[in-house]
């Protein structure tokens, strides 16, 4: 996330890629078939890429199936002998409340897991990290591959097989919207905060807040992005919704309007956080203190912006669309 895993952006922003691609399958035979118990995956809760692979989980009933660790959300340096800041587990499961340990591997940083399943790796230690503990190895690390594979490929362990996320009739929208999601608000919030110029700034800030009109527009009509049925694109949107008045209007100077302005998309965020199991994926202590205390280059100082503290759990009005 952010300098974890994205380069600083200019007026030609691109996101690193990653690099572990193998995906989990229900076919038996497959080198990586879906068992109960032989995955883990590591997230930070800061993080809006590993925390809505967490959502997935969650909604899908996979706790049992799939244990998971957080990282404290402070970076910290990830060895001795050089400067790289990363993610790293405490000391203890009681140091920072929501982190704990590494009770897989005992690894201290996320880094040292990627040094464990390839000695040649040279990219991005980033989150997510669904890692095979038979083979002790990285499965994949890219977020909305392991957020597809928890919706369609576990079904069979699941204890809410019925949910489907990614329904084939409307799978040619999901993709559409999934773009421009992703480019518009997803990575659009990197775009404005990690900005080097004004015009990249500019730019950065109407492409967001276009996008998020559009869906405002969208959700006057339906309850969710593709229909009154939840998808894949509500839960990339609502991660990045969830930190945007606590973070993003503040760090990422992201303060052209409040998602607290837009009636509808504020609406249905709380409507999706008050779904069974989100409300656990959300850890805004956390949220706050990477973002304002792991970037010194727009934020030198660390100091944690007190508020506005919302709250979720409080009624909205998208049951009209029931």
């Amino acid at each position: 996330m952010a300098a974890s895993s994205a380069n600083k952006i200019s007026d030609k922003p691109r996101r690193t890629a990653t690099s572990f691609r193998s995906f989990v399958s229900q076919n038996h035979d497959s080198q990586f078939p879906a068992e109960s118990g032989r995955y883990h995956l590591y997230i930070s809760y800061a993080c809006p890429w590993a925390s809505r692979c967490l959502a997935v989980l969650k909604l899908k009933g996979l706790d049992k199936a799939i244990s998971f660790t957080s990282v404290q959300p402070l970076w910290r340096k990830t060895k001795e002998n050089d400067e790289h800041m990363g993610w790293v587990f405490p000391d203890s499961d009681k140091e920072v409340p929501g982190a704990e340990r590494d009770h897989i591997n005992g690894a201290k940083s996320i880094r040292e897991l990627y040094d464990i399943a390839s000695l040649n790796y040279t990219g991005k230690y980033t989150v997510p990290v669904l890692w095979d503990k038979k083979l002790k190895t990285i499965v994949n690390n890219e977020s909305f591959e392991i957020l597809r594979m928890f919706s369609t490929e576990f079904n069979h362990i699941a204890e809410n097989p019925c949910l489907d996320l990614y329904p084939p009739n409307l799978r040619s929208l999901i993709n559409e919207t999934n773009e421009w999601v992703h480019h518009g608000i997803n990575n659009g919030v990197y775009k404005c905060g990690f900005a080097t110029t004004q015009t990249a700034y500019d730019k950065a800030v109407k492409q967001l807040f276009d996008a998020l009109d559009k869906c405002e527009e969208i959700l006057q009509q339906q309850r969710f992005l593709c229909g009154n049925t939840l998808t894949e694109p509500d839960i990339r949107l609502f991660v990045t919704l969830i930190r945007f008045d606590e973070a993003y209007t503040v760090i990422f100077k992201c303060n052209k309007r409040l998602i607290r302005e837009y009636s509808n998309l504020f609406n249905y965020m709380r409507d999706i956080y008050q779904i069974p199991g989100l409300s656990s994926t959300v850890k805004m202590d956390h949220v706050k203190q990477n973002y304002y205390g792991s970037f010194p280059s727009i934020n030198p100082l660390g100091i944690v912006a007190h508020g506005p503290n919302i709250d979720y759990s409080l009624s909205h009005d998208r049951h009209r669309f029931s």
